[in-house]
């Protein structure tokens, strides 16, 4: 008998009825895209959420991340961290900007804020720091080292949607925060993204930046992009909005039976809460260090038990291809070790307890 497939994400969705509901108007509007009613009470609703005075949306996570980029008129080069996704380093690059990248701390894979001053230049424009698998950055620190350098900072914050530290919520600190909604995440829109930010001006900036550069029909005053969100994926949003609770709290279920079996494991580290946190439980990082098996052997382990863990993230970003012989990997020496020993276990709402003591049973068997 075939093993139930357990694939390493989910995507959470709201009843089907909700969803048809929810659009049903579209048939008579026909408004579907250009910043139109769903679009615009989704931004609302987000602004709430989030407690941030604005936020704008995208057509996904890495075009609000570039265009956030250009819209502060970034140069030079950009403090960041190699551990991440693609996107991150991408954005950064195909702005024109150097990214310079920052090893990580080993305890919650965040960039170590102590090691960013001895990094900046008369070249660096800003710091991009990356809050990991719902793990947040040191903001404190990177708030600090931005005053007193003058620079800006946007915190990728695709992994944190709803933590809050100490109560005050992520959106708060730097400049802007980008979100992910792509479908993986805790929250989604199927597609999309948004920018968190405090300063009104650039309201104006991103409608146009994400509408071919146009303030109007008739006059385009910069050099823009198609980066809308349309309104079948802010439909998806506002009904995903309404349960985001409660999917979160599902979530947390899972992570606690994970936490649970796979605590003081030898050889076996994995990511606790920081006192103060709220925490979202976006991903499941379990670090092979000293085990007796390898995490591709895990790896592997489970994939002949039709489980699909990832391997998030790995390789790191500076060692990609398309960067050939521009950076050098051992100047991130933490991010290197922990990008060849973390697995990302499966974790999504709809997660069974029993599926995570077979995971757990296969791994510590």
């Amino acid at each position: 008998m075939e093993l139930t497939k357990i694939t390493v994400t989910r995507p959470s969705m709201p009843p089907y009825e909700e969803f048809i509901e929810e659009i049903k108007d579209l048939w008579e509007s026909r408004w579907l895209t250009h910043t139109g009613p769903k679009h615009q009470e989704l931004e609302r609703r987000l602004c709430s959420y989030l407690e941030t005075p604005f936020i704008s949306l995208f057509s996904n996570g890495h075009m609000a991340l570039e265009l956030a980029i250009e819209a502060m008129g970034l140069s030079g080069e950009i403090i960041t961290t190699p551990f991440t996704f693609a996107s991150t380093t991408q954005a950064i690059v195909r702005n024109g900007i150097r990214p310079v990248f920052c090893d990580i701390n080993p305890e919650n894979y965040t960039i170590d804020a102590e090691k960013i001053e001895a990094l900046i230049t008369e070249k660096t424009s800003a710091i991009i720091p990356v809050h990991v698998y719902g793990n947040v950055c040191d903001v404190d620190k990177i708030d600090a080292i931005a005053k007193k350098h003058s620079l800006k900072v946007i915190y990728d914050a695709a992994h944190v949607f709803g933590v809050k530290i100490n109560g005050r919520p992520i959106a708060a600190y730097g400049d802007m925060s980008m979100f992910s909604f792509h479908a993986t995440k805790v929250f989604h829109t199927v597609e999309g993204g948004g920018v968190a930010f405090r300063e009104e001006k650039y309201r104006s900036i991103f409608a146009m930046l994400r509408q071919f550069g146009q303030s109007s029909e008739e006059y385009v005053p910069m050099v823009g992009t198609n980066a809308k969100m349309t309104e079948i994926h802010a439909a998806m949003g506002l009904c995903n909005l309404r349960h985001i609770d409660e999917e979160i709290a599902k979530r947390g279920k899972a992570v606690k039976a994970y936490r649970e079996l796979l605590s003081n494991v030898k050889g076996i580290r994995i990511s606790l809460p920081r006192q103060g946190i709220k925490e979202n439980y976006a991903y499941f990082p379990v670090v092979f260090d000293g085990y007796k098996y390898s995490r591709d052997e895990v790896f592997e382990r489970l994939r002949n038990s039709n489980i699909f863990a990832r391997k998030y993230f790995y390789p790191t970003t500076n060692t990609f291809a398309a960067y050939k012989d521009k950076f050098r990997a051992e100047e991130t020496p933490t991010a290197q070790y922990i990008a060849d020993r973390v697995l990302t276990l499966p974790l999504y709402a709809d997660l069974k307890t029993e599926d995570v003591e077979r995971i757990c049973s296969l791994i510590l068997q």
